[in-house]
């Protein structure tokens, strides 16, 4: 009996593959949806918490408009979307992971699951900073240098589509000790290099600071210094998660 061909193998394995992928984004989606279909009850009270930060600092008589038709019923379904990909996203990982995982090695593996779940954390600890620290100081410097004689109303979609920017920067701002890691893992840098990086780690944070954060001083320096030390954090998690030979270069 004839050996099967080395393309029917190939052929017969992809499909499986992709079969499984089908199969794991299936659940992820299912897993969204089902988060989703659970807040659209709550969204408008969602929105009327992400919205506080900026309705607590509106002077007196001012307050959030709709300048689009459907913006009142849309935008809260909009935030409930975010939300429930916030929610779900352990989930996602985790399907993501049981695709991958089976091809990497020992090694890989045991290196990968502290990263991802510190990648995870680092996210959510991201948007917590910005939402009960960095949102509250950058409205109340908006809010003061407001020129005399203009009244701030804000738009609701506007202000949702400029929480949601500064929940993603400020959640991938976070990933730096990640980002060190993984440059370190993969031979770019090695701890000598990071230790003798540092000033330009510095300036680089400032320099990002200043560009993501809204224009004030207070801002900038809330995001700048915890990058700093999530870089110092990063170093130490280089000497503690990689071999001597990696991380000597």
């Amino acid at each position: 009996m004839a050996a099967p061909e080395p393309e029917f193998d190939l052929q017969q394995g992809l499909f499986s593959h992709l079969i499984e992928l089908r199969s794991r984004l299936l659940k992820a989606c299912a897993t969204v949806l089902l988060v989703l279909l659970a807040l659209v009850p709550f969204a408008n009270r969602l929105y009327a918490e992400l919205a506080a930060p900026l309705v607590a600092r509106l002077p007196e008589g001012a307050h959030l408009i709709a300048t689009e038709v459907a913006s009142p019923f849309i935008t809260p379904l909009k935030l409930a979307f975010y939300a429930a990909l916030f929610i779900s996203m352990p989930m996602i990982l985790y399907q993501l992971w049981a695709f991958v995982s089976p091809g990497l090695y020992r090694h890989e593996k045991r290196l990968a699951r502290p990263l991802l779940a510190a990648a995870l954390a680092l996210f959510y600890l991201g948007c917590a900073f910005a939402y009960f620290l960095v949102l509250p100081a950058a409205f109340r410097f908006l809010t003061a240098v407001t020129p005399q004689g203009v009244e701030m109303m804000t738009d609701i979609t506007h202000y949702l589509d400029f929480v949601m920017l500064m929940f993603f920067a400020f959640g991938l701002c976070f990933e730096v000790p990640v980002a060190v890691v993984i440059l370190a893992a993969v031979g770019v840098v090695n701890l000598e290099k990071l230790r003798s990086g540092r000033r330009y780690a510095i300036v680089g944070a400032f320099a990002i600071a200043a560009v993501i954060t809204p224009p004030d001083i207070t801002s900038m320096i809330m995001l700048a210094v915890p990058m700093c030390l999530l870089y110092e954090l990063g170093v130490l998690a280089v000497r503690w998660l990689l071999r001597p030979a990696a991380v000597q270069g």
